[in-house]
């Protein structure tokens, strides 16, 4: 099982944060343009407990794969789950967590529970591509939180 922890600092009030990450067409914005994220099921203006969304992403040299996830655990305005039900990996645990910090700012951190499937192979797959290439969306993910809330990496 591997762990990609994030957190970054924004300069935003937690509500608003909020607001944006609990509206699931918005992950479009957060999802770089190489992916060719697509969103192929109705999605309402804001999530639920049990909500599932399925996705369309492009990966390098496997092609286009469908995802599909649940929403669950959410505490309103503080704490979400996305987890992946049909998908390219074996598990994918993705904790949301939003949380004031200091005056007018919130501190979101990301912690993400993932296993590649194909055992061995699965695992070597990882550590030549998979772990860079997820810390490139992560980024990716980050910059553009800053530029719409402005912020930095905590």
């Amino acid at each position: 099982m591997h762990l990609l922890e994030r957190e970054l600092v924004l300069d935003a009030d937690p509500d608003k944060v909020w607001e944006f990450l609990s509206t699931p067409i918005n992950l479009n914005e957060l999802t770089p343009p190489g992916l060719r994220f697509q969103v192929l099921s109705e999605v309402p203006a804001k999530m639920y407990n049990g909500l599932t969304i399925l996705y369309e992403i492009q990966i390098p040299v496997f092609g286009k794969r469908r995802w599909l996830t649940e929403i669950k655990h959410i505490r309103e305005r503080a704490f979400f789950v996305d987890e992946q039900r049909v998908g390219p990996y074996k598990i994918w645990y993705h904790q949301h967590l939003v949380e004031p910090f200091d005056v007018n700012k919130t501190r979101m951190s990301d912690r993400v529970f993932y296993q590649l499937p194909f055992g061995l192979i699965g695992t070597l797959v990882h550590k030549f591509w998979v772990k860079g290439m997820l810390k490139d969306i992560f980024d990716y993910r980050a910059r553009r939180l800053v530029e719409r809330f402005g912020g930095r990496n905590a």
